[in-house]
């Protein structure tokens, strides 16, 4: 076995922003392996899958404590796909793991999950059923996290797919779920599917998705700007677009318009993909998984709608829209407008317009601001 604490000390959350407050590993990470190390010790190469690991504390750890090979993992967002990747080739471990969607590839025959809950119970269950529909019968599963954001609910999502359902002790402000025996399993309970009558659209969205498959408070604020936006926008994008609700309304209400829909999140991408096809509009809104736009090409687009983030996991940061906003200043055009939909308490106006260009605030109500940026004639960067 390797030193698991010398690799845990050198992980980086890089792409992802860092920051002093911001962590590649947590006290959750280690407890999870710690619980686990019995199984672990004893499961044969091939019969490991990790859900949910950040950076790549989990798989990475498991790798160097009991010298597995063939792991399988599954990360939603992309950014700690590609901190995993980065972590496991400066350690040389890249060729002891593979990354999986959520479905029988990552867990067919796996008899131990190391699973990092998330936050959203929809997101939960979705895991929850993939496991006992596709694991081994016998598979144990550490699902682990903060205590802060641990609930009872998630022991009642996890007992509805295992018979077995028990807390471990806590340890640093984090506590591990240990779980076993999946029960049979129905039809698949996700992707879900419902008709937003207002927009006479309609939603997929699988269960890691932001707001699942209902109308968010921020975007529905900002679609009822949508008539004011750039008019004569031929390329439009959707930046962080979730289920695709902005980017499916805009490709309908305009149907000369090209709008790419873009997540770092798998399970917003795979809804989003549904959700343009089940309205007709897969020809015109392309759907990518990408990390706040890096794969646009420089002044590519007339129009970013974005509604952002102010979480970087658990933590309250503003990392993440200030990443979106620098993107944004680099792919729209001269004259190119992003709309943004934000808390009013953030106060992102003066960034957007240091990063875009001209900003005026478009609609204010008691809890969300909309934005107009307009990019000037000159590039952000030069400033």
């Amino acid at each position: 076995m390797g030193n698991v604490e010398d690799v845990l000390g050198r992980l980086r959350r890089y792409p992802d922003v860092e920051a002093l407050n911001l962590y590649a590993v947590d006290a959750a990470d280690r407890l999870i392996l710690d619980v686990a190390a019995d199984a672990l010790a004893t499961v044969d190469s091939g019969k490991v899958a990790i859900i949910g690991d950040a950076y790549g504390a989990l798989t990475l750890g498991a790798i160097v404590g009991h010298d597995l090979r063939d792991v399988r993992v599954h990360q939603d967002l992309l950014t700690g796909e590609l901190a995993l990747a980065n972590n496991a080739r400066a350690a040389g471990l890249s060729d002891r793991y593979t990354a999986h969607p959520l479905g029988p590839g990552l867990l067919r025959d796996a008899r131990v999950v190391l699973l990092r809950l998330p936050r959203m119970l929809a997101g939960l269950a979705e895991i929850a059923d993939a496991i006992a529909r596709y694991a081994d019968p016998a598979v144990e599963v550490f699902a682990g996290g903060r205590d802060k954001y641990l609930t009872k609910s998630m022991n009642d999502v996890l007992a509805q797919s295992f018979s077995e359902v028990r807390a471990s002790r806590g340890r640093q402000k984090s506590r591990t779920l240990l779980v076993a025996g999946p029960k049979p399993v129905a039809d698949r309970p996700f992707p879900v599917r419902d008709r937003l009558e207002e927009l006479g659209l309609d939603v997929v969205a699988h269960g890691a998705a932001f707001s699942g498959a209902r109308l968010d408070i921020g975007t529905r604020f900002l679609l009822e700007h949508l008539k004011l936006m750039k008019p004569d926008a031929r390329d439009a994008i959707d930046l962080g677009c979730g289920t695709g609700i902005l980017a499916v309304a805009l490709a309908t209400a305009r149907p000369g318009i090209k709008v790419i829909a873009t997540d770092q999140s798998a399970a917003a991408v795979a809804s989003a993909r549904a959700t343009t096809e089940a309205n007709g509009v897969a020809d015109r809104v392309c759907v990518v998984r990408d990390d706040a736009m890096s794969s646009a090409a420089d002044n590519s687009a007339d129009l970013v709608l974005c509604n952002p983030p102010f979480h970087i996991g658990a933590a309250v940061h503003t990392g993440s829209a200030i990443k979106m906003f620098a993107e944004t200043g680099r792919v729209l055009r001269p004259g190119g407008e992003l709309w943004t939909v934000y808390n009013s308490h953030l106060n992102y106006r003066a960034v957007v317009e240091r990063m875009v260009g001209r900003t005026d605030v478009m609609g204010r109500n008691r809890k969300f601001t909309v934005t107009r940026s307009v990019r000037g004639l000159h590039d952000p960067r030069e400033r």
